[in-house]
């Protein structure tokens, strides 16, 4: 059984009576599974959400592994906003604080780089920081990251979201090769087990589930005739009023059809087909990821290989066309240990299927009767709460997510709540903005310059 007291780590008597002090009295499961391994050496990349007391786990590690003799920047934490930031230095000098003559500094966007350089020329021990105000002080050669022995990815997933892979790549080659490297992030998508092989030293991999997180999916079956699937769709997503959804249809056609039908009544919706050309594809999938468009109806070009993130629902309006197929549909819900729902429509010509399926998986039980709805509950289609942005402009021009980010906060214009994913391209940019913001942060970027020029952008 792992040990949940403090007492039983290899902490100093100053970081004891810190944390006695704080109350801090016995650790969470994040900090009982990861910290043991932090003061052990090991990289660690450490599955958990927000508020589950990472912090502490890899802010005790820092402290336990810093010399405070050495008066050079020893550990590194990159965070994807200025908020994440502050609040993670803030808990940093908090835990540190019977540790004498200890400096934590924050490097962010939104606050003037002259102050941050002079207070860098008066030397830290540990910075926190967002990759685009760090790789701008490297690059003015004011940062020197020669001694660093820890590095710290704070919410990974959520910077590479908002398009910081490039920056974080050009950081760590920054640092030396025999850092110990920790890894802390809410999912575990393909790209963080990329930064993984490329920059971690066998890394050891947790996760940490909430108390009631399940990865259960819920599974219901309807029976419906052939010429009622249209308006069985639009009861069931005005029911549960999903976030996001994937509708699955088996032709270019059929999905066609509903994506149309759909769009006529109101909804938050995109198709997804063979028939578009990759860059429609793409951004019809990026619009979904980043909350831009509710739903989008598809064929299973869209069931397998794509990058689509955590569902709320998936409707399959048709049935698929065999088992396999359909546990790959089913399965773009429910991911990341939340929990999923999946609703298909049958009709008579189904029933062989159907029977295979509950034999391949017996816990689906029987269809039912598709539940009727109340005529007076006048529901309509909520809409997306994102808009998306797209700058004709990219990497070409030398253009990098904190640019976008500095140029929406400067004066503090906009607030980082309201800024959603970032991805910045060859040649265009695309950032996902609170739908109530939108027009104001069109003007700032079409009206201010990003790297000295005035961009052309608009609202998709």
């Amino acid at each position: 059984m792992v040990s949940t007291r403090f007492q039983d780590l290899e902490l100093s008597k100053e970081q004891l009576e810190t944390l006695n002090t704080l109350q801090y009295l016995e650790m969470t499961p994040v900090q009982a599974e990861s910290l043991p391994l932090v003061l052990a050496g090991k990289d660690v990349i450490a599955q958990a959400k927000t508020g589950s007391g990472k912090t502490a786990a890899f802010a005790l590690g820092i402290l336990a592994k810093l010399d405070p003799s050495v008066f050079d920047v020893q550990s590194l934490v990159l965070c994807p906003t200025r908020e994440l930031a502050e609040q993670v230095a803030t808990e940093v000098r908090k835990l540190a604080q019977n540790q004498p003559n200890i400096k934590v500094l924050t490097l962010c966007g939104g606050a003037p780089a002259r102050a941050q350089a002079h207070s860098l020329a008066h030397g830290a021990h540990i910075i926190v920081g967002t990759p685009g105000r760090i790789l701008d002080h490297l690059k003015q050669q004011r940062l020197q990251l020669s001694i660093l022995n820890m590095l710290v990815l704070d919410e990974a997933d959520r910077m590479l979201d908002m398009g910081f892979q490039d920056d974080i790549d050009t950081i760590i080659q920054a640092t030396p090769t025999e850092r110990q490297t920790l890894l802390f992030s809410a999912t575990y998508p393909p790209t963080i087990a990329q930064i993984a092989r490329k920059y971690m030293r066998v890394p050891v991999q947790i996760e940490v589930k909430t108390e009631g997180e399940s990865t259960h999916i819920e599974q219901y079956f309807y029976q419906v005739n052939g010429n009622e699937r249209e308006a069985a769709v639009v009861q069931l997503l005005l029911d549960r009023q999903p976030k996001n959804a994937i509708l699955f249809c088996n032709t270019k056609r059929a999905a066609n059809e509903l994506h149309m039908h759909l769009k006529n009544h109101g909804f938050s919706v995109r198709a997804l087909h063979g028939d578009l050309e990759q860059q429609e594809r793409e951004q019809t999938l990026m619009l979904l990821n980043n909350g831009s468009v509710r739903m989008i109806v598809a064929t299973d070009v869209a069931a397998r290989g794509l990058d689509i993130k955590a569902l709320d629902l998936v409707i399959n309006v048709e049935f698929a066309h065999d088992a396999d197929t359909h546990i790959h549909r089913v399965g773009r819900t429910g991911r990341a240990g939340e929990k999923g729902v999946a609703l298909t429509l049958l009709t008579g010509a189904d029933d062989y299927k159907f029977a295979l399926l509950q034999e391949v998986m017996p816990e689906v039980g029987d269809a039912r009767a598709l539940p009727k709805g109340n005529p007076k509950d006048h529901k309509r289609p909520e809409p997306a709460d994102m808009a998306t942005i797209q700058i004709l402009a990219g990497k070409k021009d030398k253009l990098r997510p904190g640019d976008i980010v500095g140029a929406l906060t400067k004066n503090d214009a906009l607030d980082f709540a309201s800024i959603g994913k970032i991805a910045v391209q060859s040649q265009v940019s695309f950032i996902a903005i609170s739908k109530n913001k939108a027009k104001q942060a069109l003007t700032i970027l079409t009206q201010d310059k990003l790297k000295g020029r005035r961009c052309r952008a608009r609202l998709l």
